[in-house]
């Protein structure tokens, strides 16, 4: 029975090894679709090139209210998670690391990020800064909850190609609620706040997951 279970961690091991790899690999393939200037027909058979490689993924799925597989066992690391999910491709992906009551995220966003010409999107601030304000939670020891609202200020544009340094913190904690905020900064600069936000999260009820989620177990941001 171990050496069956052990067999099958293994798999699993190698299965997201691999989901990490192509991730990598797409990640890079968008930034290449982003910033060519290739003409035309070079296009039109790149593209045909890639939606010849979609059957072979397609051949087994999952559909909405499905929790992918390779998440078993690490949930709270959600491989395909659009901020910092190493298996998404629409994902930096952000690296998070606890300590000290707050978590603190880096990444570099690449042409694929671009709202102003050399900086980066009003929205995909927002993402980064609602996913750190929930790693907030776990580094204060709070429940994890659903975003409720969240209050952005841009003060200052945040740049392309450039490290980045995002930091979430909670400010108070009552029961199911919780208050927090968050910043974006450049990792050479940490003082000097480019956006920043306030948050508040609220933990559902038992019958108000179920109503939503049904009976996904699991979810985290």
């Amino acid at each position: 029975m171990a050496e069956g279970a052990s067999s099958a961690e293994s798999g699993a091991r190698e299965r997201r090894k691999a989901v990490h790899e192509l991730g990598e690999a797409l990640r890079e393939l968008t930034d290449a679709a982003v910033s060519t200037e290739v003409d035309a027909e070079t296009l039109r058979e790149v593209a045909e090139q890639v939606r010849g490689l979609l059957p072979p993924l397609s051949a087994a799925s999952r559909v909405r209210g499905q929790m992918a597989t390779v998440d078993e066992g690490a949930r709270r690391l959600r491989i395909y998670n659009p901020a910092i999910g190493p298996g998404n491709p629409v994902a930096p992906p952000m690296q998070v690391e606890h300590g000290e009551g707050k978590a603190v995220g880096t990444c570099t966003l690449g042409l694929a990020y671009e709202g102003p010409p050399s900086y980066v999107h009003g929205g995909v601030s927002a993402m980064l800064l609602d996913q750190i304000l929930g790693h907030a939670h776990a580094a204060a020891g709070a429940p994890a909850g659903m975003t409720v609202r969240l209050s952005l200020r841009y003060r200052r544009p945040v740049p392309l190609s450039t490290p980045l340094r995002i930091v979430g913190e909670i400010d108070e904690h009552d029961g199911r609620w919780t208050r927090s905020r968050a910043t974006v900064a450049t990792a050479e600069e940490p003082d000097h706040v480019l956006v920043e936000a306030e948050g508040a999260f609220v933990v559902p009820s038992a019958e108000q997951a179920e109503r939503l989620f049904g009976k996904v177990e699991g979810l985290a941001s």
